[in-house]
């Protein structure tokens, strides 16, 4: 398949940690990298919030389907042009599989503890907070579930989900060391595309 990859080439001020992991994984998978809408198949952005809208609508108004791992933007700004293009936007805040089971494994618990707090703590660059990931963990759960987020050196991407009731706790938790847990979701999400129906699927879940 080919593919435009926003987030991806230097010296773009949208080069992107994701992108520059994801970029040879693509090709080492099989698929060509193209520099233009009209020489693409689909799209996959891991840009920023500012830069992504525009993406997508230039991508939809070339004919384009599209991938979107950025977080921090609103998708229904997309969401009618892609139903009216007839063309799929999937958007996922995690493209990691663990993170997606670990929102799973969090929403049945939250179903059998009295209270819940999340803490995510992320890489000092990371644009939003909380994370998409954390946001979408707490709207799932039963109940309303704080979120602390922490930004610092060091970090990829890490969340846990404290459960509490009568003389326990819970804790459950993902540990992104590395971006190259991100690939085999945008791969299965490539695989994927031309069966989703237009406007936006949200969340590596419905893949699953």
């Amino acid at each position: 398949m080919k593919i435009l990859l926003y987030g991806h080439r230097p010296p773009s001020p949208e080069m992107g940690k994701v992108g520059a992991v994801l970029g040879p994984a693509l090709v080492e998978a099989g698929h060509e990298l193209v520099e233009t809408e009209a020489d693409a198949d689909a799209m996959i952005d891991f840009t920023a919030p500012a830069a992504v809208v525009p993406n997508v609508l230039r991508a939809l108004a070339a004919g384009v389907p599209c991938i979107v791992g950025t977080t921090g933007w609103d998708t229904a700004e997309v969401d009618d042009v892609a139903r009216a293009e007839k063309l799929p936007v999937f958007v996922a805040p995690n493209f990691a599989i663990g993170a997606v089971l670990m929102v799973r494994f969090a929403v049945e618990a939250s179903r059998h503890f009295q209270a819940a707090e999340i803490v995510e703590l992320h890489h000092a660059t990371k644009v939003d907070a909380p994370s998409g990931t954390a946001k979408a963990t707490a709207a799932a759960m039963e109940g309303d579930v704080p979120v602390h987020s922490v930004r610092l050196p060091g970090l990829v991407a890490h969340q846990e989900v404290i459960l509490g009731g009568p003389g326990q706790t819970l804790t459950i938790r993902h540990d992104t060391t590395s971006r190259e847990a991100f690939v085999p979701g945008v791969l299965l999400a490539l695989s994927k595309l031309e069966e989703l129906p237009p406007g936006i699927t949200a969340g590596l879940e419905n893949l699953l």
